[in-house]
């Protein structure tokens, strides 16, 4: 840093600090080790300062400020991204929603809540449930991700084939602009067809064009009961042939539908410290949950069908949970995702192809790894029904190799499919490298400008989406 950069520097923050409070301005070791990286643990790096608005109006104060100074920001939410979004530079100040938290509103006539951007996706769905709603977005970092960032990356999570995608749950956002303006559009109408839908510009957007504050987002009415069933399958054909099965059967009462390879099956096992509730290993599973309105329902229909596809050979074998703690037990081997960063150093993938072609993807890409690097230890799972697939290769059992050439390989093979880089991790710092996989150039043309209108100065997340 220059002695100028540091004369600029230490004016910004004087200025940030008369506006929103010595103590929502930290530096130095007061910062702290939680902002400087996210999930991936990926090059953690203490930024320049942390700033921690309580309001609105901080935001767009500390934003003001610092597009005046041209001092680059960038917004932070849970820390529990996989892409390297919110992992800050040097130079850069971390601007954390963490107080800017709290469920504003249940408006049951409109079936909306009204939350702002720091409140955790959990705190959001249990006041949901206290007043008799569903927010239909999960995913497994419920407990610790923040509707802001869930927002900013359009998270999927476990139930995007029943209720879609983040941005599906989104009627109205409020933005805070990088000069410091409001963009304030909270509407709760499911029909309002006045000219640019200007919400979807800040979904999955990742923070580089404007900070989210607070959210309108849809609720659903509870399903009234749950059946969850872990099924054993000879081959990924048997997988999509179950699906199609339950769909037409059931319809959108068919929540999640994950499906984990052995790699990935056994080692949650592991992981959990359970048992496999089957008495012989299988060549893939499928871990199905059944939510439907009907208070009535037993489970005898989901159980019969299951039932049938057995009698049929359509499926190897099934185990329906028979109580609350069965079910979470199950659960827990697909959310072991959660401990692959204490347990490895995990190389993630989130891409997405056509769903009939995920098998084979899987067969290839494991040969491909396992010819390059015969010691790989890779886990493959996913969410089918929405076509995307999970990988994650443990860098511990690639020793000396570079992260970047796993993302090589794997990318390389996703290309002639016309696959995507990203399926709900967002693009981040990590794979904006490989973003024109899945991209034109008139496409990044056009984002790049759309970028260039609401953050001339570039302040907001710089390196990230973007080379």
């Amino acid at each position: 840093m220059t002695m100028n950069q540091g004369a600029t520097l230490a004016s910004t923050l004087a200025a940030l600090r008369e506006a929103l409070g010595d103590d929502a301005v930290r530096v130095g070791d007061e910062i702290g080790e939680r902002p400087m990286t996210d999930w991936t643990r990926h090059e953690p790096t203490r930024p320049a300062a942390l700033l921690l608005p309580r309001t609105t109006e901080q935001v767009a104060r500390a934003l003001m400020i610092c597009n005046d100074a041209r001092q680059s920001v960038v917004p932070q939410g849970g820390m529990t991204g996989l892409a390297g979004g919110s992992i800050p530079r040097a130079a850069d100040i971390a601007l954390s929603l963490d107080r800017l938290a709290g469920v504003e509103e249940i408006d049951s006539a409109a079936a909306t809540i009204t939350v702002r951007a720091g409140t955790t996706l959990q705190t959001a769905q249990e006041a949901a449930a206290q007043a008799g709603f569903e927010l239909a977005l999960d995913l497994g970092a419920r407990g610790s991700c923040q509707i802001g960032g869930n927002l900013a990356t359009n998270a999927g999570g476990n139930r995007v084939i029943q209720s879609g995608t983040a941005r599906d749950q989104v009627l109205g956002l409020e933005v805070v602009l990088a000069n410091g303006a409001v963009l304030s559009s909270l509407n709760k109408m499911v029909k309002n067809n006045t000219g640019y839908d200007l919400k979807h510009w800040f979904i999955g957007s990742e923070g580089t064009l404007g900070v989210i504050t607070r959210a309108v987002l849809k609720l659903q009415p509870q399903r009234a009961s749950r059946h969850t069933a872990l099924v054993a399958l000879r081959d990924y054909g048997q997988a999509v042939n179950l699906l199609r099965r339950l769909s037409t059967r059931f319809g959108n009462d068919i929540g999640a539908f994950e499906i984990m390879w052995p790699d990935f099956f056994d080692f949650g096992v592991k992981l959990t410290g359970t048992r496999s509730p089957f008495g012989e290993a299988h060549p893939l599973y499928a871990l199905i949950e059944h939510a439907s309105f009907d208070a009535g329902d037993d489970g005898s229909r989901f159980s019969g069908v299951l039932t049938e596809a057995l009698e049929e050979a359509a499926i190897r074998d099934a185990v329906i949970a028979q109580s609350v703690a069965d079910t979470r037990a199950l659960w827990a081997i697909r959310e072991c995702t959660a401990e692959f960063p204490v347990k490895l150093d995990p190389i993630n993938f989130d891409v997405s192809l056509p769903i009939g072609e995920i098998g084979a993807f899987v067969d290839r890409c494991r040969a491909a790894l396992d010819r390059k690097w015969p010691s790989n230890e890779s886990y493959f799972f996913g969410h089918i029904g929405d076509s995307n697939l999970h990988v994650t290769t443990d860098g511990h059992s690639v020793p000396g190799v570079d992260h970047h050439d796993v993302y090589a390989l794997v990318y390389g093979m996703l290309a002639p499919l016309r696959g995507s880089v990203s399926a709900e991790h967002g693009i981040g710092s990590l794979k904006r490298e490989f973003l024109p996989v899945s991209r034109s150039m008139e496409e990044l043309a056009v984002m790049k400008a759309i970028k260039h209108a609401l953050d001339p100065n570039g302040i907001l997340n710089p390196g990230k989406l973007f080379c």
